[in-house]
């Protein structure tokens, strides 16, 4: 599966870093369930519906932290919490199911057939930890 040349995904300390190379021409399009004021302000838009969904955020984090007290390193608090709570296959099934991530979804998919740039953001830099943007991703491509 090849992902179209004009999607790509970043995260938002790269972008406030200038770590990104992103063409002007992009669209900066958030993919944060809660997206906080600083964030807001630097992407163009953000779609809530294609972050996951608040019960699996909560528990993940709630996991996540607990690992932390447990003695581990961020990085591996994380994937190990992404592990433990199923992240993967439930933030798939939001994306199938769940009507509002099926509207942004489409929408998005209009959006790269009609030949836009769209570069996905959110708060995890993938070279350390997993992130709901390549399953977003992946998602998206199917789509196409």
């Amino acid at each position: 599966m090849t992902t179209p040349d004009h999607l790509e995904d970043t995260y938002v300390a790269a972008l406030h870093h200038d770590l990104a190379d992103i063409s002007p021409e992009a669209t900066l399009v958030g993919v944060v369930r809660r997206p906080t004021g600083w964030f807001r302000t630097t992407v163009d838009e953000n779609y809530p519906s294609l972050g996951p969904p608040a019960d699996l955020l909560d528990e993940f984090k709630q996991r996540h932290e607990d690992f932390k007290m447990q003695g581990m390193c961020d990085e591996g608090a994380h994937n190990a919490a992404w592990d433990e709570v199923g992240f993967e296959d439930r933030y798939r099934t939001h994306l199938s199911e769940a009507a509002d991530a099926q509207e942004a979804v489409a929408e998005v998919t209009d959006r790269l057939r009609d030949d836009e740039h769209l570069v996905f953001v959110c708060f995890e830099n993938i070279d350390q930890k997993r992130c709901h943007r390549t399953l977003l991703i992946d998602h998206i491509t199917e789509q196409l």
